[in-house]
């Protein structure tokens, strides 16, 4: 028995080793959360050196943050001990950890399969502080580092600084605009008064409904009895007498939006919730809110979230100085882009602009600002979500790294194998078009084409080169938009093609200096060349034709990017189900990017477009940056022609300028490797033309934006040129992302009693409707041997 029990010990101990040596050698510090004590006197400067504001203490709560802090003698006492009794009751006898509790979480985690239990007061700080990043998973990795910390809060604090720091970040509910956290939020949101006023029953009231708050507020009967049981708890702790006990459940209380009818033996005869936001509006009403109280919001989190892991809370809120990049003239125009922001019911956006010099963050917005208190989540540097299109110039200028040309042609017909993508219109030209008409169109077929061909490997390379972490196992619909990304990636992203080719990791801080001016973080510019200067050139020769090669009745896809006098190029993107809107774009000065999108990833509606949502905004913000300032021009490198290919000026490498156009159709990647793997191969000279398999109408039209097979999807018809040639229709409406297949603009509907909500357009706001005509099934349609045969639609021509 000795033996085993020694063994048994050994086990144990060893199973700790490791566990230790996965999750406990890279814990947070726990001294973090001492933020109390600090002046909240740390300044912060832009640029030019002017003062721009004071950053504030703060704990984090998920994604929440509360810069209301309140210190113990600022929160009713009877409000402490309800919340200890309601939520922890041996805190003050246990290490950090309650093993009773985790006993208790173990079994019901054998039983049920869930990790989740017996938290104390200590370790729910942990997890909504230190190991926020965790999100709350349920995993024996957050748990194990929960115990850890837990522990050394508990030896590093006394526990009314725990039980203090808990009042702070826990979450209260959801009040509208603003998530409640924290007593301090919570007193006012609940019962309009200061944390220190609050009663008795109110403070058992609060402490009631903290497991759920949201459904707990709604149903006020529902949870009654467990304020007497816990009321009961407090007398048997100590924490209470039982006259108070009595006294508090007798006490009228009217938490906030409810009508309530009570008895005097502290029942109720009828409890109503009337006004779901009077929470909202007690908060609006009490909170001091002053001159441009939530200016510089956005900024100001990420020049917080970027020096907390370099230097640490105690450093950071202690006061000094901090220096950043941004710029207040497009801070303040991009805030006001945003104010201005016409967009969907329930949409929100995010909004970065970057110095493609240097990769320092000049403007940040993360949320859709309405002038109240925006929410704390910052769309701007943490949402992740799909680009859609805007990947695509990122893989033709891959391709033209490879020494592809603008002028060299790619097929646009329905994919061999197992995946089928497809043009948002399901229509394809079985021809042989330019990568320029292509990207301008925003066709998907040609594009994954290409993408067979460069081999996927490759192009995962280069994104994480540019800052991008592309999906596991994405295939071939990485090619078209399946990356996610924040909209400061993006702009990151975009920069190399004004710069001459080189990524800089974007940042905010340029210099923290402590309160007696010593130096304690210096920012070292991370920077790599991701293309040559010609090749970043070309990139953004192209990016310019989607802004201006086509008129709004052409389908132009970014026409409401160009800004008066200054040269712009840039991509739109929308995802499938219009998740997600996008639009990236650079001038000479500025590289910047719009997200629009519901942050639960619901669908937006069907008249939601990039070129029509996000890009007016990006329009106004840089716009507003640029104003005042000297205008200037994309700087070109040497080596460098022009030349006119199917009526649309096209920029070369100089070597290459004179040589043919190569026929492309992804045949020799898919060949050599398969087209599911897309690795690399050598580099294609030319792909002989082959014939697509027939194209098959339709019996009636489908709505479903799923991949189709080929046979789905039907030719486009060919129209006369102004020359008497044929020449090539856009797939309208143009193009589409896949899995984000659907179309970056699209004319809006013209009633408006069909659809009320639906932003007004001009009638010429997209190309119109390319009705099918009738087509021989029993014949494929041609492809020319020569590519050069069918003229592009010339920009000009309506």
């Amino acid at each position: 028995m000795a033996r085993l029990l020694g063994l048994g010990l050994l086990l144990v101990l060893a199973g700790l080793g490791a566990l230790w040596f996965m999750w406990g050698r890279d814990l947070p510090n726990v001294s973090d959360l001492d933020v109390l004590e600090y002046s909240g006197q740390t300044r912060v400067y832009d640029r030019t050196g002017a003062l721009i504001g004071t950053l504030t203490p703060s704990l984090s709560s998920g994604q929440s943050v509360n810069r209301d802090l309140k210190k113990l003698n600022e929160v009713s006492g009877w409000l402490q001990k309800a919340v200890v009794s309601s939520e922890d009751r041996r805190f003050y006898e246990h290490h950090g950890v309650d093993y009773i509790g985790i006993a208790r979480g173990l079994l019901k985690g054998l039983l049920r399969n869930d990790l989740e239990g017996g938290s104390s007061i200590t370790q729910q700080v942990v997890k909504n502080t230190l190991l926020a990043d965790l999100q709350s998973a349920r995993t024996p990795e957050r748990k194990f580092k929960e115990a850890i910390l837990a522990y050394q809060l508990d030896r590093d604090f006394n526990k009314d600084k725990i039980l203090n720091a808990y009042l702070n970040i826990i979450y209260w509910g959801d009040a509208g605009r603003s998530d409640i956290v924290g007593a301090g939020m919570a007193a006012r949101a609940y019962f309009k008064k200061d944390a220190r006023e609050l009663n008795l029953a109110e403070s058992v009231y609060l402490a009631t409904i903290i497991p759920a708050p949201n459904r707990r507020y709604k149903d006020f009967g529902a949870y009654r009895n467990v304020m007497k049981s816990l009321l009961t708890r407090m007398v048997e702790d100590g924490r209470a007498t039982r006259a108070e006990a009595d006294a508090a459940w007798k006490t009228k209380i009217y938490p906030a939006g409810y009508r309530i009818s009570w008895n005097e033996d502290g029942t109720f005869r009828y409890a109503n919730l009337e006004n779901l936001e009077r929470r909202q509006l007690n908060l609006d009403q009490t909170e001091s809110r002053g001159q441009g109280k939530y200016q510089y919001q956005a900024y100001m989190q990420a020049v917080e979230k970027e020096l907390l892991p370099r230097v640490g809370r105690k450093e950071l809120y202690a006061g000094g100085k901090i220096f950043t990049g941004m710029d207040i003239a497009a801070q303040v125009a991009a805030e006001k882009a945003s104010l201005d922001a016409s967009l969907p019911p329930g949409a929100t956006l995010g909004l970065a602009l970057v110095n493609p010099a240097n990769g320092e963050a000049l403007a940040l917005v993360g949320q859709k600002l309405t002038g109240d208190r925006p929410r704390d989540w910052n769309n701007a540097l943490q949402a992740r979500r799909q680009v859609g299109s805007s990947i695509k110039p990122l893989l033709y200028t891959l391709a033209l790294s490879k020494g592809w040309k603008q002028s060299d042609t790619v097929l646009d017909s329905p994919i061999e194998g197992d995946y089928q993508p497809m043009n948002y219109d399901r229509r394809w030209t079985g021809r042989y078009v330019t990568m320029r008409y292509s990207l301008d169109h925003s066709l998907n077929l040609p594009t994954v084409r290409m993408g067979q061909e460069l081999g996927m490997p490759t192009f995962e390379a280069k994104l994480r080169e540019l800052g991008l972490t592309p999906p596991p196992n994405a295939g071939l619909s990485l090619s078209i938009g399946t990356l996610e990304a924040s909209p400061l990636q993006m702009a990151a992203a975009y920069a190399p093609f004004v710069n001459g080719g080189i990524y800089f990791e974007p940042h905010t801080v340029r210099k923290f200096e402590d309160r007696h001016g010593q130096s304690v973080y210096t920012h070292q510019p991370v920077s790599r060349r991701v293309w040559d200067e010609q090749t970043a050139w070309l990139g953004l020769d192209m990016l310019r034709g989607v802004v201006n090669d086509l008129t709004p009745s052409q389908g132009g896809l970014a026409t409401r990017a160009m800004i008066d006098g200054w040269e712009v190029g840039g991509k739109t993107g929308t995802t499938n189900d219009i998740k997600d809107l996008w639009f990236a774009g650079v001038t000479s000065l500025i590289s910047g990017a719009v997200w629009v999108g519901q942050e639960d990833g619901t669908p937006l509606p069907s008249w939601a477009y990039s070129g029509d949502v996000p890009t007016p905004v990006w329009q106004q913000a840089v716009a507003g940056a640029l104003a005042g300032r000297s205008k200037t021009n994309f700087k070109e490198p040497a080596n460098i022609a022009y030349r006119v290919v199917r009526r649309v000026n096209m920029a070369f490498r100089a070597k290459e300028a004179d040589t043919d156009p190569v026929a492309r159709d992804g045949s020799r990647q898919a060949e050599q490797t398969g087209q599911a793997t897309g690795q690399d191969a050598p580099d294609t000279l030319e792909v002989a033309p082959v014939e697509p398999p027939p194209p098959v109408l339709p019996d009636s039209p489908s709505t479903s934006e799923s991949n189709p097979a080929p046979d789905t999807q039907t030719p486009a018809t060919e129209v006369p040129a102004q020359d008497g040639a044929a020449t090539d229709i856009p797939a309208t409406p143009p193009t589409p992302e896949e899995p984000a297949a659907l179309p970056d603009t699209l004319p809006s509907p013209t009633d408006p009693a069909q659809n009320p909500s639906a932003p007004s357009s001009a009638p010429d706001a997209a190309p119109p409707e390319i009705l099918p005509v009738p087509f021989d099934q029993t014949e494929a349609p041609s492809v020319p041997a020569d590519p050069n045969a069918l003229p592009e639609l010339p920009p000009t021509t309506p």
